[in-house]
């Protein structure tokens, strides 16, 4: 079965722009307006969102009528969450280098780069079963991981990717392999 999946990373919050780990912040208004002057994306058999608050405000700014899954949800940074990336490095300069070149690390008491790329590939592995057009409003983090999963990857190129704030991601899976979709 033939499934297309349109991932959508959610709009700049105040988080993004100070480099900190993500709570559960609100959209900046210019992103709420950026949102909502993109040309709506074509019809879709299911929308879903993340949980965050800044995932839903994607979405209605949007104008997507978009179910809550938790599959969705960002990274958990644990006791990082709020934080600047540069207090870490600081701080805990060897949790953070060891976080971002060991993936099955999780210093933060939160995931793991390995479990969210788990948690993200079962998600998609579950929409072939559904095939279709699904349209998923989620985060930097975890669109990272579903590159990494399509690519069949090592987990040390997720570093890799920049996913900018509600950058459009495309992808296709025939049932037995996902492939990245290019378009104009």
């Amino acid at each position: 079965m033939n499934t297309r999946l349109t991932w959508i990373c959610h709009g700049a919050t105040a988080a993004s722009r100070k480099a900190l780990f993500p709570l559960d912040e609100p959209l900046e208004d210019k992103a709420m307006e950026e949102a909502g002057r993109m040309i709506a994306p074509p019809r879709a058999d299911r929308i879903a969102t993340s949980p965050a608050l800044r995932a839903r405000q994607t979405a209605d700014a949007l104008r997507l009528e978009a179910r809550i899954d938790q599959a969705l949800c960002d990274c958990d940074h644990g006791r990082w969450a709020g934080r600047s990336i540069a207090a870490i490095g600081t701080e805990e300069p060897d949790n953070l280098i060891g976080w971002m070149s060991d993936p099955e690390a999780a210093p933060h008491g939160g995931e793991s780069l390995v479990d969210l790329r788990k948690r993200i590939a079962g998600w998609m592995d579950g929409q072939t079963v559904l095939g279709g057009h699904v349209i998923a409003i989620s985060h930097a983090a975890v669109i990272r991981a579903a590159i990494v999963h399509v690519l069949q990857a090592p987990l040390s190129s997720f570093w890799l990717s920049d996913v900018e704030p509600l950058s459009i991601i495309r992808m296709t899976s025939n049932g037995q392999r996902w492939s990245l979709r290019f378009q104009h």
